[in-house]
């Protein structure tokens, strides 16, 4: 089974995909990753070169070409199941999942976090919250089209694999 992480920056995929794949004997790779490794530069390096279009073009191309075989977690890129086929083709190949968090938790994770995010370098406090409210609005339609929703606040790899369980009986 393939696992795909699916929901905004900052909502937990890699830190809790690697911890989910730990708890289910899984392998974890991560799509950004994947992409970095592919082009052979940073996505903000390859996104400012090569613009948004060719960016989630290439994105597509590797999500969905890659043969990563069976029991994986995948974190996907916070866009990627907005753009293409892409979520139509993640909840054919495996089983999809939205970690959902409100924008005010998004934001202070973000504010806290050690990576460096380009998109979000102009944005502080309520406009970051403004910023975020606005995405997951555009991205939601998508992000929902997962099989399974999970509240991301305090969710554990152990609380993920139980609801996972319940979810496949």
């Amino acid at each position: 089974m393939q696992i795909f992480l699916i929901g905004f920056m900052g909502s937990g995929k890699t830190t809790l995909g690697k911890k989910l794949a730990r708890k289910l004997g899984f392998r974890f790779t991560d799509l950004d990753h994947e992409f970095e490794a592919a082009v052979g530069m940073s996505i903000p390096e390859y996104f400012s070169t090569f613009g948004e279009t060719v960016f989630r073009e290439k994105e597509k191309e590797i999500l969905q070409s890659s043969e990563r075989g069976e029991k994986v977690v995948i974190a996907t890129g916070g866009g990627a199941p907005c753009y293409f086929d892409n979520m139509e083709w993640m909840n054919s190949k495996g089983l999809t999942i939205y970690i959902q968090l409100p924008a005010q938790a998004l934001a202070d994770r973000l504010e806290s976090a050690d990576t460096e995010r380009p998109v979000l370098q102009n944005f502080r406090a309520q406009a970051l919250v403004g910023f975020i409210e606005q995405k997951l609005e555009e991205r939601e339609p998508y992000y929902l089209q997962a099989r399974l929703s999970v509240k991301g606040i305090s969710l554990s790899a152990e609380n993920l694999a139980a609801q996972i369980q319940e979810y496949l009986v």
